[in-house]
């Protein structure tokens, strides 16, 4: 076998080892799926094996999972749905095989077991693992639009209970080892290195061969749907279900009905449930979409898919930050988690200082947690030099200016830092707004500067957005990728604009929440809409989240650009007066659209005297249809941003638009929305949203071109055709 390689010591015990080749993390791949039968009747049928222990050859982790690409590609491509259902069974069928056996099998969990990796340590008789904080156990497959199809919605609720076992699966939860171990998943816990002798241990112990479930006695952990307690977990999880999710996501409800039908069998029937819900699931648009997206897609980002090809590899080992705020004491911190030499400065060292204790903050989050020893917390720490002074800059191989968005601002820094810095080193502004090109007037290297978005909290967001201004060169680009791939952030590549792809159109969102306002619709009937289109938050909230005062201070300053060009946006004139006449800034001052001096927070009573509500009541047909208002506004700007050479990547289009402002993840991103909806389709409901709305829902012509032809942006512009 390619994958597993097996020992059997003098007690008759099996050491599996699970090393895929070529491979950094250990991954259920159809070679792998393979195997497991073979290695099944090695264990049954071999009379020197008296028990078997299954443990990874990997440092990096124990199994992360099955590989989307190679197990649900050949499901979605089956011929039919019998092919879909007999390809899904596959897993189900090796494991259940596995855990009657006939012989006792232990898992020694010497790294992080996901997904598919867990399931595959539950079809094991006995779980040890390590105790390394570093370690997550969890079924998280709802995060990319599926739900656990190797047993995992059966084994788990039969090991916790149903309420435990659906909270982990809806939330993706993940747990580390002594939380494991506490909630049931895991028998043991043992010290690092400790895991396959304990493993053997328990089999020479007499270790039973037998699951739980399959004994006769076997009953349900908090009872089943007939049970007087039981039946509460299926009527509760099912409204919290609703709640959570606005029925945008199938996975979650079919979930719940694998589990309802499933606890009600016998395993192997229990096991087939799950199959054919799973199955049903992945040939959801959604779940097609979110893979696509989540899955494969952000795997080839962080792969550096997009990175130009040709330039030598760089490794920035020193980096400095200009301005110790909250973002850049946040870049500053990822920084120092990927090892750099971080140089923080600010105008006062005072500010520094404060920037330098929001890192260490951090840092002492982990080391509190176990995540982090105290001798790498001291060594972190160490990495980061509040300053003042720029002489600091000498030998950075990049620059990252986090200052005020203010051009004047951005320009002196500029001149001083660049003094400082060698021949090839990048400098990237951190801008959310403002164009490259400009900013880039006051370098004396056009070539070598570069923007680089972050999002915050920067410890938190994924992404990391990088703008190509009209001088910026390949190589600055390419060394601002590694960059951003070496803190372990998914970057997208854009092209110059006001506002680049995401704040642009992010914006959008709370635009169309602020023209709903001005219409004269109940604040609340805003936001609850905005949440049930999948948004995190509805229109009105995000907009106090992200700072009204800053609002008014991008538009003044668009203004300032644009002159007689400039269209204020519906509603602007209320965020106006609320930031300038009554000192409103949102969440940061605690007063906003909504009022945060109270628990929960309550929308600010004097928000009608300055928008009159005239529609209070709502019916399915116009929660619908403003559902989708949000939603193509947003899409429109996307495809607008396409059509002016922004962005022409699907991939980036699509990740960026969920990572960066969560545009609903269930569509699989506004180019996946586009695409499924169909253009001809798009299009003609666009037209209806401009005819009863305005121009700003006017779709561009390459939309118009697309639909008359029949195309789909996955299609017109495959990734491999970009390639090409």
């Amino acid at each position: 076998m390619e994958n597993f390689k097996i020992d059997v010591d003098a007690d008759g015990i099996a050491l599996i080892t699970f090393d895929v080749p070529g491979r950094s993390m250990n991954t259920l791949t159809s070679s792998v799926m393979a195997e497991i039968p073979q290695l099944v009747e090695r264990i049954k049928t071999d009379d020197a094996v008296k028990g078997a222990v299954l443990t990874s050859g990997k440092a990096s982790g124990f199994c992360a999972g099955a590989d989307l690409g190679d197990i649900a590609g050949g499901m979605i491509g089956g011929a039919s749905l019998q092919d879909a259902y007999d390809a899904g069974w596959k897993m189900n069928g090796a494991l259940r095989a596995l855990e009657t056996c006939g012989k006792p099998v232990a898992a020694a969990i010497n790294g992080l077991a996901l997904g598919g990796g867990l399931e595959l340590t539950l079809a094991c008789h006995y779980r040890v693992v390590e105790n390394d904080n570093r370690i997550q156990l969890g079924l998280p497959e709802i995060k990319v639009g599926l739900f656990p199809g190797g047993g995992g919605t059966q084994r788990l609720t039969r090991l916790i209970g149903v309420q435990a076992a659906m909270m982990a699966m809806t939330e993706g939860k993940s747990f580390r080892p002594n939380d494991a171990k506490g909630a049931g998943i895991v028998h043991e816990v043992v010290e690092k290195g400790q895991s396959v002798e304990a493993a053997k241990t328990w089999i020479k112990n007499g270790g039973k061969a037998v699951q739980p479930w399959d004994d006769k006695g076997f009953k349900l952990p908090g009872g089943g749907p007939y049970h007087p307690a039981g039946i509460q977990n299926f009527l509760v999880g099912n409204a919290m279900i609703r709640k959570q999710t606005y029925g945008n996501y199938p996975a979650a409800t079919n979930l719940m009905k694998a589990v309802y039908e499933g606890v009600q069998v016998p395993m192997d029937a229990a096991l087939r449930i799950e199959t054919r819900y799973f199955i049903k699931t992945l040939m959801t648009p959604q779940a097609q979409g979110m893979i696509r997206s989540l899955f494969l897609s952000k795997q080839d980002l962080d792969k550096g898919a997009v990175r130009p090809a040709g330039v030598p590899k760089s490794d920035a080992r020193k980096v400095s930050v200009l301005g110790a705020g909250m973002m850049g004491a946040g870049v500053a911190y990822v920084q120092v988690m990927a090892g750099i030499e971080t140089v923080l400065i600010d105008q006062t060292q005072e500010a520094a200082d404060k920037g330098k204790a929001h890192v260490e903050e951090l840092l002492k989050k982990r080391l509190s947690r176990g995540q982090m020893t105290q001798e790498k917390f001291d060594a972190a720490l160490a990495l980061v030099t509040a300053t003042t002074d720029y002489d600091h800059i000498k030998g950075s191989d990049l620059v990252i200016e986090a200052v005020f968005e203010n051009r004047e601002i951005k320009a002196d820094v500029t001149k001083r830092a660049e003094a400082q810095l060698a021949e090839g080193a990048v400098f990237g502004s951190n801008t959310s707004t403002l164009p490259i090109t400009g900013l880039a007037e006051a370098s004396v290297r056009p070539e070598d500067f570069i923007g680089i978005h972050f999002f915050s909290p920067v410890d938190k967001m994924m992404l990391v957005e990088i703008i190509m201004g009209e001088k910026t060169g390949q190589t600055a680009l390419a060394k601002a990728l590694d960059y951003v791939l070496k803190i372990k952030k998914t970057p997208i590549v854009v092209n110059d604009s006001r506002g680049f792809y995401t704040s642009r159109c992010f914006a959008t969102y709370v635009a169309e929440g602020l023209a709903m306002l001005e219409e004269g619709y109940a604040p609340a009937l805003i936001d609850n809409i905005g949440r049930m289109t999948g948004m995190p938050r509805g229109p009105l909230e995000m907009h106090d989240d992200v700072a009204l005062d800053l609002s008014v201070k991008v538009a003044k300053q668009t203004q300032a650009d644009l002159g007689d060009a400039y269209v204020p946006l519906p509603g602007a004139h209320i965020v106006q007066k609320m930031v300038e006449d009554l000192g409103r800034y949102g969440r940061k001052n605690g007063k906003g659209f909504y009022d945060y001096d109270t628990k929960p927070k309550t929308l600010w009573a004097g928000l009608s005297d300055l928008a009159p509500v005239t529609i209070k009541d709502s019916t399915p047909e116009l929660v619908e249809d403003q559902k989708h208002r949000l939603l193509y506004r947003q899409a429109i700007e996307v495809a607008r941003c396409w059509e002016e050479g922004v962005i022409d990547d699907p991939r980036e289009a699509d990740v960026g638009a969920i990572l960066a402002w969560g545009f609903a993840p269930w569509t699989g991103g506004p180019i996946t929305f586009i695409d499924q909806t169909g253009l001809k389709a798009f299009v003609a409901k666009a037209d209806d949203y401009a005819a009863r709305y305005g121009d700003r829902f006017q779709v561009p012509q390459l939309l118009r071109d697309m639909a008359a032809k029949g195309e789909t942006f996955y299609g017109r512009f495959a990734p491999e055709k970009k390639a090409a």
